[in-house]
């Protein structure tokens, strides 16, 4: 699969060979649904909490007598019937994460990048360099079209390139190891180094 390569400005710099197998399969929504209710559950911090009828400050003392009243009986007003009680089989710190096997998420990265490819929202650039400055990186974005935008680099990421992208709205950068199924998905353009297509191929394969 060839996909013509461009620079920051616009101009073509030759074109690159992508993998059949990882930029050319047919994409499945069940595996990728997997992949990011797995990424998602596993960023949940699940740190919500109720109080126990244990918990709760109330005083203990029996509310009324045990017998003659015409009520139920009752010992505390942390029962969970009563308002302000504790409350029973609430939630508590947990975490969500969930096992999902290597090879799932393995294809899943590799459904998602060719999904993009399939959509035609994948652009591949020959580097992700920058002066540093945000101005100039921002009128380069605009004039290639991008509004929300995924760039993946190499290993490692253009410190320049992502100082001036730092405050660009709708646009991230990411190193080839940080590259997801959630990100990828979220983002109506994916934006692929020469050294990130590299990297990716050599992660993926």
């Amino acid at each position: 699969m060839k996909l013509d390569v461009i620079k920051l400005d616009g101009k073509k710099a030759g074109s690159v060979d992508l993998g059949e197998d990882i930029f050319g399969l047919e994409p499945r929504a069940d595996i990728l649904h997997r992949v990011v209710r797995w990424q998602r559950n596993k960023a949940q911090a699940g740190t919500h909490k109720v109080k126990t009828r244990s918990e709760t400050a109330y005083s203990t003392k029996k509310i009324y007598r045990q017998k003659g009243t015409g009520g139920a009986r009752h010992g505390s007003r942390n029962a969970p019937i009563f308002r302000k009680g504790g409350i029973y089989k609430g939630p508590t710190p947990r975490s969500h994460a969930h096992e999902l096997p290597k090879k799932v998420r393995k294809l899943g990265l590799k459904l998602a990048l060719s999904a993009k490819a399939k959509a035609g929202e994948l652009v591949v650039i020959e580097n992700a360099e920058s002066e540093g400055k945000t101005n100039a990186l921002a009128k380069q974005v605009k004039n290639l079209g991008w509004k929300r935008a995924l760039v993946i680099d190499g290993s490692e990421v253009n410190e320049n390139f992502a100082k001036a992208a730092r405050n660009i709205e709708g646009l991230d950068i990411l190193p080839s190891m940080g590259a997801n199924v959630y990100d990828i998905l979220k983002r109506d353009t994916l934006v692929i180094t020469k050294a990130g297509v590299e990297a990716l191929e050599a992660r993926l394969k």
